[in-house]
């Protein structure tokens, strides 16, 4: 590999600047054999001829001495040397010979010392000389970033450099390595003098006009910045939602400062709000505002109620809410208590309703009432009959029950004349009178009492039951002397119908006087509890 050459990429110059040659540095014999004035070591530029006695110097430069194997860079920014103000031909003047031009064997001397270079005449040994470097034709570097539309997508920014370009994230830093070796960009021919002020150049018309440093690529903004061209000037400026950290540009986290009513989400250069569920970005796009979901179509069945960030759904009465939060199912009322319901509970869709048997009607909402339809004139009875109500029905019997030997003497009241013969072993007076009663009612309980009309001193009077009681389901509890009590003695079943002769037999032992009277009780025993 030549020396001078670089193993780095195919434009090891871009972004780099490399270094003067250091003062003091030249060609001539005070520079010392092999070694620059100042320097280390210099690149040979031509070998001299050699003799069998040795080597000899010619004028005007150094002769070349290997260190390690390897050649030092020339140092001497004199005209025809490879040193250029801050940059150095890509090649270390590769018009300049690499070798030194052997003589034949077996002369030496500085006399015999000549010079061999490329494209110039051989230089004589009598005096020193400087060594002619000839120009080299450069070429003009494109700016494929100006030339090529969209040179590069996206985010990526367009770096122009010689002979190429690069395309870099907006964050990304060129960084220019000033002490790197390798080939510097070529030399720039010699312009004119700009006559105008920094910043602008001469027209066609010779009027200065600004240079827009930015569309030519002659600013130095780093990627992350924007470029913006100022008369005579530019000025590098860091995007929206960036903030300039040393030369760079750095993403502002606008999420440290707490924008968002909710959640914030942080994006290069900018940054967006985001609500929990429930609500949406005000007007602001900061603030989160609560969504009514029941105006916006929520899934409730039957009805819906709006909170803050969420919603509720719920049933109309006699529903409930099902498991996934929105469908209402019916409740069975009846199902859960058999005393809703005085007799018979109907669920209905969303309610439930109470049900009477015949003869019954609801009382408010789940009682049942007897009803009396002797009262209400409902019955069926004639004029010879008199309604009876019980519990659940009614019967027609006829006014007149009286039986030979009785005769009627008044409504329900029958008497056998003491003319009657037939009438000495009966009772001398019947009395019909009616009562209902509810089955399985509680027992024992009162329920009729007996009193007598008529007291006479002297006299005693004993309750019994004479007939209709064959099963012992009653029995007669004597108060005192003129009145007792029926008594239930076991529950009792309807619908059922007992008849009764209750009979008071009045006694006087003075006057040797026994006499009896007869209640006949008609007890009806409903069918139900009520």
């Amino acid at each position: 590999m030549p020396p001078g050459s670089s193993t780095r990429g195919p434009w090891p110059w871009a972004g780099r600047r490399l270094r003067a040659a250091p003062r003091g540095t030249g060609w001539g014999p005070a520079a010392g054999r092999g070694r620059r004035s100042g320097g280390s070591g210099s690149l040979p530029l031509a070998r001299a001829q050699e003799s069998t006695e040795g080597r000899a110097e010619a004028p005007g430069w150094a002769a070349p001495r290997r260190a390690g194997g390897r050649g030092a860079l020339p140092g001497a920014a004199r005209p025809g040397s490879c040193a250029v103000r801050l940059s150095v031909c890509r090649r270390h003047c590769r018009s300049q010979p690499s070798r030194r031009s052997r003589g034949p064997p077996g002369r030496r001397g500085p006399k015999n010392a000549q010079m061999a270079m490329s494209g110039t005449p051989t230089a004589s040994t009598a005096g020193p000389r400087r060594l002619a470097v000839p120009s080299r034709p450069l070429s003009a570097d494109v700016n494929e970033c100006l030339t090529i539309p969209e040179a590069c997508k996206g985010e990526m920014k367009c770096i122009n450099h010689y002979g190429g370009y690069l395309c870099l994230p907006r964050s990304a830093a060129v960084i220019n390595d000033l002490h790197s070796e390798g080939p510097p960009p070529p030399v720039p021919p010699v312009e004119h003098p700009n006559p105008c002020l920094p910043g602008y150049e001469p027209d066609e018309q010779e009027s200065c006009v600004d240079v827009d440093e930015c569309a030519q690529a002659l600013h130095d903004c780093r990627p992350s910045q924007d470029c913006h061209n100022l008369p005579g000037s530019y000025q590098c400026t860091c995007p929206d939602g960036y903030r300039k950290i040393g030369p760079e540009c750095v993403d502002i986290d606008e999420c440290r400062y707490r924008y968002c009513q909710h959640r914030c989400v942080n994006l290069p250069g900018s940054f967006r709000c985001q609500c929990e569920p429930g609500f949406q970005l005000g007007p602001n796009n900061r603030s989160c505002v609560d969504v009514n979901e029941c105006d916006m179509g929520a899934p409730c069945e039957q009805r819906c109620f709006n909170s803050y960030g969420t919603f509720l759904c719920r049933c109309h009465q006699g529903y409930e809410l099902h498991r996934d939060g929105f469908s209402c199912s019916d409740i069975d009322e009846c199902s859960y208590s058999s005393y809703l319901c005085q007799y018979r509970c109907v669920n209905e869709p969303g309610r439930f309703s109470c049900h009477c048997p015949q003869g019954y009607q609801l009382l408010a909402t789940r009682l049942c009432q007897d009803i009396d339809e002797c009262e209400s004139g409902v019955h069926q009875c004639s004029e010879a009959q008199t309604c009876v109500n019980f519990h659940g029905g009614y019967r027609c019997v006829d006014t007149n029950r009286c039986v030979e030997p009785y005769v009627q003497v008044s409504d329900n009241r029958c008497l056998c004349p003491a003319s009657n013969p037939l009438c000495r072993e009966q009772p001398s007076s019947i009395v019909h009178r009616y009562m209902s009663i509810t089955s399985e009612r509680s027992v024992p309980a009162d329920v009729f009492q007996i009193q007598a009309t008529s007291v006479y001193p002297g006299a005693y009077n004993a309750f019994q039951i004479r007939a209709g009681n064959s099963q012992g389901d009653f029995y007669i509890r004597q108060i005192n002397n003129v009145s007792a009590m029926l008594v239930l003695a076991r529950p009792v079943t309807g619908p059922r119908e007992y008849v009764l002769d209750l009979e008071m037999v009045t006694m006087n032992s003075l006057m040797s006087y026994r006499a009896s009277s007869v209640l006949r009780l008609t007890v009806f025993v409903g069918a139900y509890t009520f």
